[in-house]
């Protein structure tokens, strides 16, 4: 294959009285250019993954974008025309369409998703596309994510949330719909979950009178999945009126979590129990005032324990309730898990038998002052819970190592 001339060939065919003709370059509209550069991204996603884009939910946003943009580009002449001489990777003749496109999606729309004005200014009399207030709505609500440069600065943040709310020092709380979408409040450094993604408030700048008259604000807000929109705030709002599953994530210390501070937001959620055991067993009476049970639970206490002597977890004997502390906003089984671990070093190690002769090893009693378990409780209410376990021999909650 002959190879192009360089500035060498040209000089010596300069001295030789040889003029060389220069190839000049088809210019090319704008919209060519900007269609051309939609495709070269497609094409450095195919370098990237080696294959095409595709639809589908579980991909990342800006594989399903590519994937519209690539159907469409493929289902326009004009445009196969265009990109065909560009196309070394074979991506155009690959005719596998993965999911068919919405024939209702207009010409506007799919143009606007491959980054393509979809009306050219032809005369001076040609009004410029003039989206509806319909259209605007929905594109402020997509709101153009795009890749959070900075995403590592916010992923611990990510990280600490989804850690909280496995262990129960913070809860989602669907939002509230009954008083309209303009009630949802939203405030920076919040997190929300819309459309099964994480999303974190990280700055709400000045408020500004919308046309119509509301106050509004343009958000950054940034997603778990590395992307971010500079969404408006009555946009974000709206959003999440309409996201049936949308939800609020808590503060860790925020949203009272026991009685006597609940308002009529707060949803109950159980009751943790703290009870002293009348059994006669050598180890619990020479330790009576230290063996304690702690459990949660979502009823009645009194009927929690109403049989408790025909029970092998109350020690086949009667109980008294030494504490119990109402609970609102927060999951009993994880917080029972949290309290369980934290004095797990104090655990009782005893075994029992049952009414049939059958040995049972009682796993929620344990050698923990009353004092220290109100202790616990307290630090659950403040979120600083997790930095502490019990040390038995001091007989006291300390800080956990490297905490």
């Amino acid at each position: 294959m002959a190879k192009g001339f360089t500035d060498d060939d040209d000089a010596l065919l300069s001295a030789l009285g040889v003029e060389v003709e220069t190839k000049k370059e088809a210019s090319r509209t704008p919209k060519e250019e900007r269609i051309i550069a939609g495709f070269e991204e497609i094409q450095r996603f195919v370098t990237e993954h080696g294959r095409a884009p595709r639809h589908g939910e579980k991909n990342d946003i800006f594989e399903r974008l590519y994937a519209v943009r690539l159907d469409r580009l493929r289902a326009q002449p004009d445009c196969m025309a265009l990109l065909l001489p560009l196309d070394h990777q074979g991506i155009l003749s690959n005719a596998v369409v993965i999911e068919e496109i919405d024939e209702n999606i207009s010409d506007d729309e799919l143009l606007s998703m491959l980054g393509v004005d979809g009306t050219e200014q032809n005369s001076i009399t040609e009004l410029r596309h003039v989206r509806s207030t319909a259209e605007k709505r929905a594109a402020e609500e997509i709101a153009n994510r795009e890749r959070c440069e900075d995403f590592d600065t916010f992923k611990p943040l990510f990280n600490a949330v989804q850690r909280d709310i496995e262990i129960g020092t913070r809860i989602t709380r669907p939002i509230r719909k009954e008083a309209g979408f303009l009630k949802t409040d939203i405030r920076p450094g919040e997190f929300f979950i819309l459309g099964g993604q994480t999303a974190y408030v990280a700055d709400v700048g000045e408020t500004f009178k919308a046309p119509n008259g509301e106050s509004d604000a343009r958000l950054r807000v940034i997603y778990s999945n590395g992307t971010e929109s500079n969404i408006l705030l009555r946009s974000l709002q709206r959003a999440l009126y309409k996201d049936e599953a949308s939800r609020r994530v808590s503060e860790p210390s925020a949203g009272p979590l026991f009685a006597g501070e609940n308002n009529e937001d707060d949803l109950a959620s159980g009751t943790i129990y703290v009870l002293r055991s009348k059994s006669d067993n050598p180890i619990v009476a020479a330790n009576r005032d230290l063996v304690h049970k702690i459990g949660v639970t979502g009823g009645d206490v009194a009927k929690r324990i109403a049989n408790a002597k025909l029970d092998p977890t109350f020690l086949l004997a009667d109980v008294e309730v030494a504490a119990t502390y109402n609970l609102f906003n927060i999951s009993r089984t994880k917080l029972e898990n949290i309290i369980h671990r934290i004095f797990d070093p104090a655990r009782l190690d005893i075994q029992i038998e049952d009414r049939f002769g059958n040995p049972v090893i009682p796993r929620e009693w344990f050698l923990v002052p009353l004092f220290v378990i109100n202790e616990a409780v307290e630090k659950i209410k403040n979120g600083t819970i997790t930095g502490y376990v019990y040390d038995p021999k001091k007989a006291a909650l300390v800080k956990r190592k490297g905490g």
